[in-house]
């Protein structure tokens, strides 16, 4: 674990947080050698749940209840 000062924490903030981001390691923020703050990496976004994932990506053009095909072509009504 890196530790910083304060003051050099204030001096290169941005520097440091992209490091932590980037390395994933925390950083310890100190005051005369007493630990301030632990700055630590965010956690990994949670992945989608599959359920409900492809809600609203398909769209129904057509009569989807009536068969494909016509009355004719199937064996079953066929006399």
């Amino acid at each position: 674990m890196e530790k910083v000062t304060i003051s050099e924490f204030k001096a290169t903030c941005l520097r440091l947080l992209l490091n932590v981001k980037k390395t994933g390691h925390p950083l310890l923020v100190t005051r005369k050698e007493e630990p301030v703050a632990l700055v630590s990496p965010p956690p990994p976004p949670k992945p989608k749940a599959w359920l409900g994932c492809l809600k609203d990506t398909v769209r129904i053009t057509g009569d989807v209840i009536s068969p494909a095909s016509g009355e004719k072509d199937w064996e079953v009504l066929q006399d």
